[in-house]
C-alpha cells in the first residue's frame, strides 16, 4: 500500500502547486523582449514609410503616363479629323471636276438639241 500512498501524496502536492500558481497576474515582459518588440516596430515603421513613398512615386508615374496617353489620344483624334477633312475635300474636288464636265456637256447637248429641233422644224415646213 505504500506505492498508492506515494502516488496520492505526489498527486496532492501537484494539485496544491497548481492551485497556488493558477491564474495569477501575468508577469510584465522583460526588458529584452521589450527591446526586440521596439526594434521590430521601428523596422515595420521604416518599411511602411518606404511603401508609402513607393506608392506616391507610382501614383505620380501613373498620373504622368495618363496625361501623356490623353495627350496622344487628343493628337490622334485631331489627326483623324484632319484626314477626314482632306478626304472630304478630295472627294469634293473629284466630284466638282466631274460635275463641271457633265454640266458643260449637258449645256452643249441642249444647244445642239435646240439646233436640231430648229432644223427639224425647218425641214417639216419645206414642201416635199
Amino acid at each position: 500500500m505504500k506505492v498508492p500512498a506515494g502516488k496520492v501524496i505526489v498527486l496532492v502536492v501537484s494539485i496544491a502547486v497548481m492551485l497556488t500558481t493558477g491564474c495569477g497576474p501575468q508577469e510584465p515582459p522583460n526588458v529584452k523582449k521589450t527591446r526586440v518588440i521596439a526594434a521590430e516596430n521601428i523596422e515595420l515603421r521604416r518599411q511602411l514609410d518606404r511603401r508609402n513613398k513607393e506608392i506616391e512615386l507610382l501614383k505620380e508615374q501613373y498620373q504622368k503616363e495618363t496625361k501623356a496617353q490623353k495627350k496622344l489620344l487628343q493628337e490622334c483624334l485631331q489627326e483623324k479629323e484632319e484626314w477626314q477633312n482632306k478626304s472630304r475635300q478630295n472627294i469634293r474636288n473629284q466630284v466638282k471636276g466631274v460635275l463641271d464636265t457633265v454640266l458643260e456637256e449637258n449645256t452643249k447637248l441642249r444647244e445642239e438639241n435646240k439646233q436640231l429641233k430648229s432644223q427639224i422644224a425647218e425641214i417639216q415646213k419645206q414642201p416635199q
